[in-house]
């Protein structure tokens, strides 16, 4: 499992982050993804679902999101 911290990020790094790392990750890897910036919250799940990823949300805080994705295909 690869861990991203982007909390002190706003968007668009977040999203640009993660969807460079799903290229990297082979099928059946994980990646556990921290976000803080109210548009990267919005912006990475629904990217996620999008590409057909799996994507699991661990915690919804007031602050932070943190979402573990799974690389399907």
């Amino acid at each position: 499992m690869i861990f991203i911290d982007l909390t002190p990020y706003s968007c668009p790094y977040p999203l640009v982050k993660v969807k460079l790392l799903l290229k990297q990750l082979q099928v059946g890897e994980t990646l556990h993804v921290l976000l803080s910036d109210h548009g990267s919250r919005r912006d990475v799940p629904l990217l996620i679902k999008k590409m057909g990823f799996g994507i699991e949300i661990v915690a919804d805080e007031l602050h932070c999101l943190s979402v573990i994705i799974t690389k399907t295909n």
